[in-house]
């Protein structure tokens, strides 16, 4: 198995395979967290930054604007204050 991954009975287990991969298991896991308050946030910057990820590239700076101000900056609206200085800093370069 690749590292990171349990295998049980032939089945990946992992995050990934579970909760981002698999349809039934994403939607059940993104309703769980818009669902639990102290988890709204995490599950709002999710569906954003795969809004992102589908955005045309004249739009992606403006995007990336509002992604940084609303959850990654103390304050924001929904700002996610458990992830860590190095996922919350902008791209260099």
């Amino acid at each position: 198995a690749p590292p990171g991954h349990t295998q049980d009975g032939g089945q990946d287990t992992s995050f990934r395979w579970q909760c981002v991969d698999q349809p039934i298991g994403k939607l059940l896991f993104r309703r769980f967290l818009e669902g639990a308050p102290q988890f709204a946030a995490a599950g709002a910057l999710w569906a954003e930054i795969e809004a992102f990820e589908q955005c045309e590239d004249t739009e992606r700076e403006a995007s990336a604007k509002r992604l940084r101000s609303r959850f990654f900056t103390p304050g924001g609206s929904e700002h996610c204050g458990f992830l860590s200085a190095a996922a919350t800093a902008p791209p260099t370069g």
